[in-house]
């Protein structure tokens, strides 16, 4: 939870917090309190519900950056692996051939000598 979403939260609790007390205060009739605190208890559970939703959306959208994000390096090491592989193929392929031009060289010099 993000500082911003600290602050929206303790807002919203100091305001029911607030609105509780002052409704218990009230000179109304207490079951005129009990409905507007059940009012106001209930348009916060709905703001919370929707800030929740908020939070779970950008939490989702942040979770799908990071995915993508690891996909795409996944990707490259493979594409640097396939490269370096094929590299190292042509060079084997070199090492060998030059390998065996030696052994030629080597082998008709001894039979010269």
């Amino acid at each position: 939870m993000n500082d911003n979403s600290k602050v929206l939260a303790a807002l919203l609790a100091g305001i029911a917090a607030g609105t509780a007390i002052g409704m218990l205060f009230a000179p109304e009739k207490g079951s005129e309190t009990r409905d507007k605190l059940n009012e106001s208890l209930k348009n916060l559970g709905d703001s919370i519900k929707d800030r929740a939703a908020d939070e779970i959306g950008n939490l989702s959208g942040f979770k799908d950056k990071v995915v993508d994000g690891i996909k795409s390096k996944l990707r490259g090491a493979e594409d640097e692996y396939v490269a370096v592989k094929s590299t190292m193929s042509t060079a084997g392929a070199s090492v060998t051939s030059a390998a065996s031009k030696m052994d030629k060289d080597l082998s008709s010099n001894n039979t010269n000598s």
